[in-house]
């Protein structure tokens, strides 16, 4: 199924006038680490290829019909308004081969595109009932733009290397290398995921309706009970609450995740769209497909590592506070651990064992190892060493 999209920059579509993105690619709203990650991938001439071909011959062909003959899907007869919204998501994004699209009986809330050699969109019953129109719009467009990045390609192929790995886990070593390798992975899933969340905005241009769309995926259909600025309130509580301990937990926590939290994706949409970027694509500058070829792995790399750089700088969680002054060389390493577990111990400064009575210790952080007679000192000039009685020499 095609669809001929009009030639000019915007379109009359259903609720209310929206841009059009002719010929836009797929990296103008790629996450950097996801788009260092397909850019890497896509430069492996003809290995999707390989891939799609094998995904072809059996496995798709069985998800096709089981769809087919277990959901219902969506046209102008059937679910009419999600054919209207998966058409208009199609048109923005210029994406010319409109994918099937089923609705799946499924009380939990949820939507995928799967498919190597033809994507298919499914969203649940769940989904349909939480999501109004423009939040569904969203979702849809969310759902193609995995499909124009080429999401699930590369999520095939990447799995697969996976489970060849996890065949030769016997290996010494071999499951720490397989480890790396999923959550590398998972990292990955979870960056196309912001990804797809952009697309989704550039898709309905509401940002909040993709908020509240969030908001609903973790608090339901009680969208008279909540309040979108109260939800991104907790976004920014996760992100700077609590001191290291909690910081490993949101590691733990993420870890075993396809998806990043609501509240997180929630927080990183506002943040993109008040980007110079956003608002680049939205006055119609933006990268083409015919320029996806010459886009080169180093220059998407050192995007990448940019952003995770600038993530760390701007982050107020207490172990990337710390990551962060190391890295700009701050000192006093033991103090810095000291005051972000100091939750654990609970004991009053002088009470400490790594501290003297009057609280100070000593620089070589050696826990009273000298003796009650033997400890460091520090000038004011900066100048450090070690003498009798707690005296600095030069």
């Amino acid at each position: 199924m095609s669809y001929d999209h009009p030639q000019t920059g915007s379109e009359r579509l259903p609720g209310r006038r929206r841009r059009r993105f002719p010929e836009i690619s797929s990296r103008a709203w790629e996450h950097p680490a996801d788009r260092s990650a397909l850019v890497a991938l896509r430069r492996l001439s003809g290995f999707d290829t390989v891939f799609k071909t094998l995904s072809g011959l059996l496995p798709e062909r069985s998800l096709r019909l089981l769809f087919l003959s277990d959901s219902v899907r969506v046209s102008d007869r059937q679910f009419p308004h999600l054919h209207t919204l998966l058409l208009d998501a199609c048109s923005i994004l210029d994406l010319d081969k409109v994918p099937p699209m089923y609705v799946q009986q499924d009380p939990q809330p949820n939507a995928m595109c799967v498919g190597m050699d033809e994507p298919i969109i499914v969203v649940t019953t769940g989904l349909v009932e939480l999501l109004d129109e423009e939040e569904m719009r969203a979702v849809i467009g969310h759902e193609v733009g995995h499909a124009l990045s080429g999401h699930s390609v590369y999520r095939t192929i990447l799995l697969f290397l996976t489970n060849l790995a996890l065949r030769v886990a016997w290996i010494p070593l071999g499951n720490v290398a397989v480890m790396a390798i999923v959550t590398a992975l998972r990292e990955w899933f979870r960056k196309s995921e912001l990804s797809a969340d952009r697309a989704g905005l550039l898709a309905g241009q509401d940002l909040q309706a993709s908020l509240r769309g969030l908001m609903k995926l973790a608090g339901g259909n009680h969208l008279h009970e909540m309040n979108v600025d109260a939800f991104l309130e907790q976004a920014e509580e996760y992100e700077a609450g609590g001191d290291l301990r909690d910081s490993v937990l949101k590691i733990l926590n993420v870890l075993p995740r396809s998806h990043p939290f609501a509240t997180v994706r929630a927080a990183e949409l506002k943040k993109w769209a008040a980007t110079r970027d956003y608002q680049r694509l939205m006055d119609g500058h933006y990268p083409k497909r015919g320029e996806d070829r010459e886009t080169k792995v180093s220059e998407s790399l050192r995007d990448s590592a940019a952003a995770y750089a600038s993530e760390v700088r701007g982050s107020r969680d207490p172990l990337m506070k710390l990551v962060t002054d190391l890295a700009e060389g701050a000192g006093d390493l033991g103090g810095r651990v000291r005051r972000g577990w100091g939750g654990f111990t609970g004991a009053p400064r002088g009470d400490r064992p790594w501290e003297t009575a009057d609280g100070a210790r000593g620089a070589d952080g050696a826990e009273g190892a000298h003796g009650p007679n033997k400890g460091t000192g520090e000038k004011d000039t900066g100048e450090t060493g070690t003498g009798e009685n707690g005296k600095a020499t030069p």
